[in-house]
């Protein structure tokens, strides 16, 4: 599986193009789609454009998750606007898979990603937003170290609605 790190829930590995049609039907799933301010449809060209301008110019750290118990890729995760002087980045994730929603992977992730992130890119701090709708993953992001930093009220979104957010930061 090449895993980068490995935990007792869940492995991460880097991402490849091998990896497209999951992150298309991962993004593209009701359940994940409406918990982004992104809310246009994935596809193939549009991924393949998202390597090639970030993951492969090292703008963005994307890593797959893979649910030890389930033996299969379930999601993704990464770190981008990686500020090299502030040593700061941006905090994404999505558990895709529906049958590895509720599991603790997402915790699990975060604390794996950290060390990642530590190591490879000198990071220190890395914050993220969230709708505050999103209480699951708010709960988890916690228990992984977040705090909330500051309320976002009505975030438009590339579908035209609008919702709350928080913006929330971990020290590394």
């Amino acid at each position: 599986m090449n895993s980068i790190i490995e935990g007792n829930l869940v492995s991460l590995r880097e991402m490849d193009e091998g990896d497209i049609d999951n992150i298309i039907r991962w993004r593209n799933n009701p359940r994940v789609r409406c918990n982004f301010i992104y809310r246009e449809d994935f596809t193939r060209e549009s991924q393949l454009k998202w390597i090639e301008d970030y993951v492969r110019t090292g703008k963005v750290l994307q890593m797959i998750i893979c649910s030890n118990e389930l033996n299969r890729p379930v999601g993704c995760v990464y770190f981008k606007d990686i500020d090299k002087d502030s040593l700061q980045a941006e905090y994404g994730i999505f558990i895709g898979d529906d049958a590895a929603v509720g599991k603790g992977y997402g915790t699990e992730t975060a604390k794996l990603a950290f060390a990642i992130a530590k190591e490879r890119l000198g990071i220190k701090r890395v914050i993220l937003r969230v709708f505050m709708s999103n209480r699951y993953a708010i709960k988890s992001y916690m228990a992984a170290g977040f705090t909330v930093v500051k309320n976002m009220p009505g975030i438009v979104c590339s579908d035209g609605t609008a919702q709350d957010m928080v913006l929330m930061k971990c020290i590394l």
